[in-house]
């Protein structure tokens, strides 16, 4: 077998899709992608099909180590990501070629069921109170929201009680046995967090996720000396070379992302290297259906799997959803918080074709939000 062709396909309502085809009749489909910057991943992974145009795609192996390698200048989101959905696809393709889900030939599952979280908005307590209710009464435990829009570097105490009130709204709906998460997105500084943590604890946070941008890791192990909280870190590191020094930290959770960190190959190897420094993983996916398909693959494989994040419903999606690309959505539809083990071949979805190339025709020029402060000075989203 061998592969004929890369095709990619830019679609609403931030996502780049890949189809790759081989000789054979067997297509295998992944999502490489920056959010913000699809079209510089499009042209990576378009660069990179000359390395693998007339190859064997079962090589998965020897074609990460060439794509990762093969490079003098190596590294960086575009690349990794251009990387993370060639080796979707080509997983895809063998779990096709062999009739078995992915996770099969990682060494079968170690559960039958994954967790999953849903995304929560809201700015005022009262109105993220009222939709963690309607996670709960659709039957999610776990819920995930932001713990402040932009912050200043140190902020008023107003700002500070505005953090607290609203994840409490959310802890008194959720009761004790539900969790949440709060992603503090890299907008708080070092010393905003540490403030901030200490009065988050009796609300017995899942995780607090990036407390502190990755350019400030070095801070981490500050931070976690300094509270409770399990913390939680990684959807802007890209391999395991760049988790290596932040697991020493004493993190909680790492948080690879199966279209930015390399694939599925390297996620997997992430996900080792923090079991053995008693570290969880909880893949970030706040992306389309194959990065998701590909995330709870590994999640099904992973000894030390915590929980999923998903986009079904997220404010990203308006108007477009993971499962208009789907002829098949059972494989998201979740039951008390919770994903049934696919069994179908290879990513264990069908993709729409059809649907992809329509929505390819208008494509999308998605960019993320740029924020600044009252003064006038950027601030981090």
């Amino acid at each position: 077998m061998k592969i004929t062709s890369l095709e990619t396909f830019l679609v609403a309502p931030r996502w780049l899709f890949l189809r790759i085809a081989t000789d054979e009749g067997i297509t295998g489909w992944g999502e490489p992608v920056v959010e913000g910057r699809a079209e510089t991943v499009r042209a990576a992974v378009h660069e990179l099909e000359d390395l693998l145009i007339g190859e064997d795609p079962l090589r998965i192996e020897h074609h990460w180590q060439v794509l990762t390698k093969g490079g003098f200048y190596r590294g960086g989101p575009v690349l990794s990501s251009a990387v993370a959905g060639i080796d979707q696809a080509l997983w895809d393709i063998a779990g096709k070629t062999y009739d078995v889900p992915v996770h099969q030939l990682l060494g079968g599952p170690v559960r039958d069921r994954l967790r999953v979280y849903s995304w929560i908005g809201g700015d005022s307590p009262d109105h993220v109170a009222e939709l963690a209710r309607e996670q709960v009464e659709a039957g999610f435990t776990c819920v995930k929201m932001n713990g402040s829009a932009q912050m200043r570097a140190i902020d008023t105490p107003a700002q500070t009680q505005a953090v607290i009130d609203r994840v409490a709204a959310v802890r008194e709906v959720l009761g004790p046995d539900r969790d949440v998460a709060i992603d503090f997105h890299g907008r708080m500084s070092t010393a905003m967090s540490r403030r901030l943590l200490p009065l988050l604890e009796p609300l017995h946070p899942l995780f607090v996720e990036e407390p502190v941008l990755p350019e400030h890791a070095h801070d981490l192990r500050h931070l976690v000396d300094s509270t409770t909280i399990p913390l939680a870190l990684g959807e802007r590191l890209y391999s395991r070379w760049d988790f290596r020094d932040v697991l020493r930290t004493g993190i909680a959770v790492a948080q690879p992302d199966l279209s930015h960190a390399g694939g599925i190959s390297e996620v997997r190897r992430i996900a080792a290297l923090a079991e053995v420094h008693d570290v969880t993983l909880a893949p970030h996916c706040p992306l389309g259906p194959i990065a998701l398909a590909a995330s709870m693959q590994v999640g099904f494989a992973t000894p030390n799997f915590l929980i999923q994040e998903q986009s079904l419903g997220i404010h990203y999606n308006k108007g477009n959803e993971l499962l208009d690309y789907l002829l098949d959505p059972t494989p998201f539809l979740f039951t008390d918080g919770h994903a049934d083990r696919p069994t179908g071949p290879g990513l264990g979805i069908e993709i729409d074709e059809e649907a992809v190339r329509r929505a390819a025709e208008t494509g999308h020029r998605w960019r993320n939000p740029v924020w600044h402060h009252s003064d006038g000075t950027f601030a981090e989203w």
